[in-house]
């Protein structure tokens, strides 16, 4: 085979690969709506720059097939150094491009803050009315993953699960090690932080299981700090409910100092009782009575460990909020 006929393989090859990686595309076609919208914004802004980045490339070969050596039919103009029609294409294009990507960015990501309570959960399908968000309560550990249902007075280790169409919101903290939790299905990520509590309000749309994971480097046992969301029926979540109250087994401030401790490769386990308080106490670190709480219960909504608001900053991008 010559040496083109192995480079023309190679670049087919290569394209093949290219085609099959792109074959779960979940960040840019996910079942929950509040991704959903994170992904149609990516995918403007990436159409948007293409606008610039395709001419360049197109008039880079065309200059080069253009004013080639062996081509005597190109003009030849030496002492040319100006013109302003070509100054406005290069200045204007880029700069509309910018204003509209600015104008866009900072609509989208006002309407998608984290901290933001949802408004629908559908495009053209509003909350229903009187339907409360479903509260999560989410603690980054040494390499697994906490949640906590305080509705429903149970908890899980490495295991979410929802009902499609209901709020969910969600408040995280971390036991020690700074974090990020993601869903990509679900949402942008968003940080966990020892002593702070960040927020997440999202919806999934559709029934499934999904992978969720960490998405900020912690340590040794990072690679496998992955957990699986169902997305259930309200009924299948009513038996999720039910199977883990069943369990039997109750998730004391004891019991948690002890799953405090670092390990990885966790299996999902249920707990059909939660100590009251539990999260506050985290966020505090206070989950041993022989510490006194500090009182911090950062974020928006954060609570002290006694039960009191904590303190919360000017800003909800102060408190963890990572970029979608």
């Amino acid at each position: 085979m010559s040496f083109t006929g192995k480079l023309l393989r190679c670049a087919a090859l290569a394209c093949l690969m290219l085609l099959l990686s792109g074959c779960d595309m979940v960040v840019l076609f996910p079942a929950g709506d509040v991704a959903a919208q994170q992904g149609q914004l990516v995918m403007v802004a990436t159409g948007l720059m293409l606008l610039v980045i395709v001419p360049v490339i197109f008039m880079v070969f065309w200059f080069a097939w253009r004013y080639r050596a062996g081509n005597r039919k190109a003009k030849y103009t030496p002492d040319w150094d100006h013109s302003t029609q070509l100054e406005l294409v290069i200045w204007a294009v880029p700069l509309l491009i910018i204003i509209a990507l600015g104008a866009i960015t900072w609509i989208s990501t006002h309407l998608l803050d984290p901290y933001r309570p949802l408004e629908r959960i559908a495009p053209g399908v509003p909350v229903p009315e009187g339907v409360e968000p479903l509260e999560v309560q989410v603690v980054s550990l040494e390499w697994k993953w906490l949640f906590i249902y305080p509705e429903y007075g149970i908890a899980t280790v490495n295991e979410l699960a929802a009902p499609v169409d209901r709020p969910i919101r969600f408040r995280l903290s971390s036991s020690n090690t700074m974090n990020a939790f993601y869903v990509p299905a679900l949402a942008g990520m968003i940080y966990t932080m020892p002593s702070m509590e960040t927020r997440l309000h999202a919806v999934m749309g559709q029934e499934g299981e999904y992978e969720g994971f960490s998405s900020h480097y912690s340590g040794e046992g990072f690679s496998h700090m992955r957990f699986r969301f169902h997305a259930l029926s309200d009924e299948g979540f009513a038996e999720w409910v039910a199977d883990a109250r069943a369990s039997g087994d109750a998730l004391t401030r004891a019991g948690y100092l002890a799953l405090e401790a670092p390990s990885s490769r966790e299996p999902a386990r249920h707990f059909a009782s939660v100590d009251e308080g539990l999260f506050d106490a985290v966020v505090n670190r206070c989950v041993d009575p022989a510490q006194p709480c500090t009182g911090h219960g950062h974020g928006h909504g954060g609570h002290g460990g006694n039960g009191s608001r904590g303190g919360e900053h000017s800003s909800p991008h102060a408190d963890g909020h990572a970029s979608h």
